[in-house]
């Protein structure tokens, strides 16, 4: 069960990735689960708080999740479907964070925003790593850019909106997974990069 902290949390992520870290007030948010706006500054100094605990949190609790999965694995091949799949239940049921990512991950202070990068680039190479195991004969541009296209496509979920027609949650992560194995298998006997080609490859 969500304690206060976590629901603030929640709720806030909703709000600010609905309609803007900006347009949101903490009275909105204190209505949301149930206190005054005045009352959440027992939990948190102010928004500013919120979207740093937000965004730093997920990005940690990804890279710790991440190398949990790939110490529990047997082999190389079960740590990245373990990879995979641990992604997409992140991209299904936090998608408010990915928009939050996307908009506002500009307003964290300098230190916070450093710290959101720095776990994101350790959760980058826990990828590479796991990817070339699988792929030996990928180089290391070739890994990286195949986990970036990965991300790029997992991370698209919340554009897709609440369209009629998509399938239901299982089976969007079925969608998800097999399109995800899809990119990383161009890395078998697929042509190999040019150096050049880095300039292309961003978080």
């Amino acid at each position: 069960m969500e304690n206060r902290r976590e629901q603030i949390l929640r709720e806030a992520a909703r709000l600010f990735a609905e309609r803007g870290f900006h347009g949101v007030g903490v009275d909105e948010i204190g209505a949301a689960v149930g206190i005054s706006g005045p009352g959440l500054y027992r939990h948190f100094a102010g928004k500013d708080a919120m979207l740093a605990e937000l965004l730093v949190g997920i990005s940690d609790r990804l890279l710790s999740a991440g190398r949990m999965r790939v110490a529990e694995a047997a082999d190389p091949a079960e740590a990245l479907d373990a990879l995979i799949r641990g992604h997409i239940d992140f991209a299904i049921d936090d998608r408010p964070l990915i928009t939050l990512h996307d908009r506002e991950l500009d307003r964290l202070r300098d230190s916070d925003r450093k710290l959101v990068r720095q776990l994101q680039r350790q959760y980058v190479e826990e990828w590479v790593a796991v990817v070339r195991r699988v792929y030996p004969d990928a180089t290391e541009l070739e890994a990286r850019a195949a986990v970036h296209a990965v991300f790029g496509l997992l991370n698209s979920t919340p554009h897709l909106g609440a369209q009629s027609g998509l399938p239901d949650r299982a089976g969007m992560a079925a969608l998800l997974h097999r399109l995800a194995l899809s990119a990383l298998e161009a890395l078998d006997g697929g042509p190999a990069l040019d150096s050049d080609d880095d300039r292309r490859v961003t978080f």
